[in-house]
């Protein structure tokens, strides 16, 4: 199976686990970061979570501290989406989208459950798309530099509208800036 091959059955095949699937029981930190690799299409060991960004993301609040040392389900569905995201959006961007879909008026399953929906188009959609570039078969070195353009493009636009619609998210939940005036008033 050449790489590219490869790729798309991951794109097509691997995906977080539903929440029923999720382990029931407590995991330590070691069995966290041994899970969530299966969570998160990787490869050559690229990006994975580490027991400092554990840390790092419980300290900040993007996810719920550990019970005792011990690590459940809505942590590991709060893993799962950091681990994502945090390859296209910054902390500041997650921490709200985090909020508004794990911690907001549902439950974290059901945010979960969401998250794994668009997760899962957004796969397919790439999966096809690599197929239709590629035709599931090697590459010369400029088709290669086509298909690598043209995916990073998508990247692009979809970042752009994914920074957008955070954007106008944020701004419904904060309060405008205040003027030069109004603080001179103060």
């Amino acid at each position: 199976m050449n790489d590219l091959t490869d790729l798309q059955a991951r794109l097509r095949d691997q995906r977080p686990v539903e929440w029923e699937q999720l382990p029931d029981f407590s995991l330590y930190m070691d069995q966290v970061l041994s899970y969530m690799d299966r969570q998160v299409i990787r490869f050559d060991g690229d990006d994975g979570l580490t027991a400092a960004m554990v840390n790092n993301y419980t300290k900040s609040g993007l996810a719920p501290r550990a019970e005792g040392k011990k690590y459940g389900r809505e942590h590991l569905a709060y893993f799962t989406v950091i681990c994502v995201l945090k390859r296209v959006m910054s902390t500041r961007d997650m921490d709200l989208l985090i909020r508004e879909e794990l911690q907001g008026d549902r439950p974290v399953r059901d945010g979960y459950a969401a998250f794994r929906q668009s997760l899962d188009e957004a796969l397919n959609i790439t999966a096809r798309e690599l197929e239709a570039r590629t035709g599931g078969g090697e590459l010369d070195d400029a088709a290669l530099a086509d298909a690598a353009i043209h995916f990073s493009l998508l990247s692009y636009a979809a970042g752009v509208a994914g920074s957008r619609c955070v954007a106008l998210l944020r701004e419904g939940k904060e309060p405008p800036a205040k003027g030069k005036k109004e603080k001179e008033r103060e």
